[in-house]
């Protein structure tokens, strides 16, 4: 294998084994930088452990996990996310007592330390940054609303605001439309579209439509291995796919 690659993430023969089970089972992937890939899968296919690994919450077995060429298996979470990974989980942790802008500036990358939060100043390319992002996410005109008189389309557009106010170059989201209405999901849709122009994107989603409107790649994962790869079209229409998966 070679040690250096062009691609943004690989993955290679990546193992993660609970008391025998082996949850993730010799795993490559690789993910090009400005790529939104979706991951899908029936329950218990290893969707979520692989961006536990990812993120290093984790510890694999055995394998590789390689980001910009920097090998992840060995880092900590906080060093993980220093290197420019963020990472959404299925329920939205915000900070419900804070306003929206509150939320955003508190998630910006100079408060990642007590003594950062305590000497960080408001200054023009911070109000500028957490404005551009807020306009993004389509809380503008909420800056000054608490977060948790927010819907929950809402709360989880705000977290992944709070991930973009921190730059990374991959985004990892955990069922992102979960519980959204129809108007929700277009609009996120349409969030994710434009997020990809600048950063890659890992998602895993149940949502099929909603799959079909995004992915560039869809990755299926039945028991810890790939059992698919490829557009939705050409998953969609897998025979082995359908049996394990569509067909239940």
């Amino acid at each position: 294998m070679p040690s250096n690659t062009d691609y943004l993430l690989a993955i290679e023969d990546l193992t993660v084994s609970f008391d025998g089970f082996k949850a993730v089972d010799e795993l490559t992937l690789y993910i090009d930088k400005g790529e939104l890939r979706v991951i899908i899968g029936p329950n218990g296919a290893g969707k979520t452990t692989v961006l536990d690994l990812i993120s290093g919450k984790t510890r694999s077995s055995s394998g590789s996990i390689r980001y910009n060429n920097k090998e992840l298996t060995k880092m900590r979470e906080h060093e993980i996310v220093r290197a420019g990974i963020g990472r959404k989980f299925q329920t939205p942790s915000i900070y419900e007592k804070l306003s929206v802008y509150e939320n955003l500036e508190i998630s910006y990358p100079w408060g990642r330390t007590v003594f950062g939060s305590l000497k960080f100043s408001r200054t023009k390319e911070v109000i500028d940054r957490i404005n551009e992002v807020a306009e993004q996410i389509f809380l503008v005109d909420m800056l000054e609303t608490e977060a948790e008189l927010l819907s929950h389309g809402q709360k989880q557009w705000l977290e992944i605001g709070m991930l973009l106010v921190q730059n990374p170059e991959l985004i990892m989201l955990d069922e992102p439309v979960a519980g959204m209405t129809a108007k929700e999901r277009e609009a996120t849709a349409a969030l994710l579209e434009k997020i990809a122009k600048e950063r890659s994107i890992i998602i895993i989603e149940h949502d099929m439509d909603f799959v079909a409107k995004i992915a560039d790649q869809v990755t299926v994962l039945h028991l810890g291995k790939i059992l698919k790869e490829g557009s939705m079209d050409e998953v969609r229409s897998d025979p082995v796919v359908q049996e394990v998966y569509l067909g239940h």
